[in-house]
């Protein structure tokens, strides 16, 4: 596949929406046709699955079978075809977030994660972002940016050691996969933090 993958991955309040967009236009700018898209989410069964997902009560493989299985469509009828077209993917959250939250926050079973994301991934090789950029930010930090933003999902409403377990799932990611995480530190000013995202692309030789 010809085509480039990006995932941006972090708690809420980190700052990754402002970002991906910034990034998007970076891109086109060069002349390069850029599909932004979420997980869960991203298709129309998807989004369905999504709504589920954040809102209603289940445990944590439910969370994680209906996780991957939005994932798996939105693989097959958006993600792949867009690589294969030359495409650049810009994808809010993807597999790691999976591990951040269901496996740090909810302390699921990491091994069936991983089995999961084989069967769910794989193929001739396992489809991973060639970048993935992680939004690192203290809890207590987001907590604060979020205040009165929205009605928070099931998710947002957890405690605060609920998501000090999801940032330790998500350095655990990393730490497995430092070349492909690029981690910025989101308790900086936007314009520090989009110094640090653009850094990390052209440092993977991904933007000019």
């Amino acid at each position: 596949m010809s085509g480039l993958f990006i995932s941006f991955e972090g708690i809420d309040g980190a700052g990754k929406s402002t970002h991906i967009d910034a990034l998007a236009t970076a891109f086109r700018a060069q002349g390069r046709v850029v599909v932004l898209t979420r997980e869960p989410g991203g298709t129309p069964l998807a989004e369905q699955l999504r709504t589920l997902v954040l809102n209603d009560a289940m445990d944590a493989m439910t969370e994680a079978l209906l996780v991957f299985a939005a994932r798996r469509d939105h693989i097959v009828r958006v993600i792949r075809l867009a690589l294969e077209r030359g495409e650049v993917v810009l994808c809010d959250r993807f597999t790691d977030a999976t591990f951040a939250y269901q496996g740090g926050g909810r302390g699921f079973d990491w091994d069936v994660l991983s089995s999961l994301e084989q069967w769910v991934q794989g193929g001739a090789t396992l489809l991973q972002p060639e970048l993935t950029i992680w939004f690192d930010l203290p809890p207590e930090v987001a907590a604060t940016r979020l205040v009165g933003a929205r009605v928070p999902d099931k998710f947002e409403a957890q405690p605060l050691a609920f998501f000090k377990n999801v940032v330790a799932g998500y350095a655990r990611r990393c730490a497995a996969a430092s070349g492909r995480f690029a981690r910025i530190d989101a308790n900086q000013t936007p314009q520090q933090v989009w110094a640090d995202v653009l850094a990390s692309v052209r440092q993977k030789g991904l933007l000019p």
